[in-house]
């Protein structure tokens, strides 16, 4: 496997890893592990293989434990990189992808908090609570990183607002942060569903211009 670009899994045995099957593999000679943290040398080692990709599993999240590769290949591809940043032309480069970057950012987070408002679809009397709350779901979604669902783009845009109101509504509007759920399969999901059916529930009363303001945890939140 050592001509091929793969993942693995750390292992506790000095000189090896773990294959995605279990299996010990012993690192090559001559290989050296790349660290986690500069993007555009790990991009290029990979790019040009072989590499072993380190990656262990916490919880749902996945995180980089750095790439075994020719030790002789990191180094030649890491001064290239050194003297293509010592030019100046590359910092113009990074600074030009970077606004570009804030640009799209940008332009996302408004289209996707127009997206929510368009779900929301408030009462003309309410509809201002619906800028205010679209506004608030849109900043802790929007983030570059987040991990939510308004990053994803698997599903359409109308999709990805409804979820993530419904999401921001779960942690603000009911007790689920401090629910006691067994770790029965398929529990959390079911008191997903659960609350998610009771804050369309809620919304409904928004939209239809009858929601009981005064009695609503929503309203409450958006006071605050």
């Amino acid at each position: 496997m050592s001509d091929q670009n793969i993942e693995v899994r750390p292992s506790n045995k000095s000189g090896y890893v773990t294959s995605l099957n279990g299996d010990l593999l012993e690192i090559p000679n001559g290989w050296s592990l790349l660290p986690p943290g500069d993007a555009a040398l790990s991009r290029r080692i990979k790019k040009d293989g072989p590499t072993w990709t380190v990656k262990e599993p916490k919880g749902r999240k996945m995180f980089s434990k750095g790439i075994w590769a020719p030790a002789e290949r990191i180094e030649f591809l890491r001064n290239i990189l050194i003297k293509e940043r010592q030019d100046p032309s590359y910092q113009k480069k990074l600074d030009a992808g970077r606004a570009k970057r804030e640009r799209d950012q940008e332009a996302y987070k408004n289209e996707f908090c127009h997206a929510i408002i368009a779900y929301l679809n408030f009462h003309p009397d309410v509809e201002d609570l619906a800028t205010d709350m679209a506004t608030r779901i849109t900043e802790h979604a929007i983030p570059v990183g987040s991990g939510t669902v308004a990053r994803t783009k698997t599903i359409p845009i109308e999709q990805r607002a409804e979820a993530a109101t419904i999401a921001w509504m779960r942690h603000q509007t009911t007790a689920y942060d401090h629910m006691h759920i067994s770790r029965e399969k398929g529990k959390r999901r079911e008191v997903r569903k659960t609350l998610a059916k009771r804050s369309k529930h809620l919304l409904e009363g928004y939209r239809n211009g009858q929601a009981d303001l005064m009695n609503c945890p929503l309203y409450a939140v958006l006071q605050t």
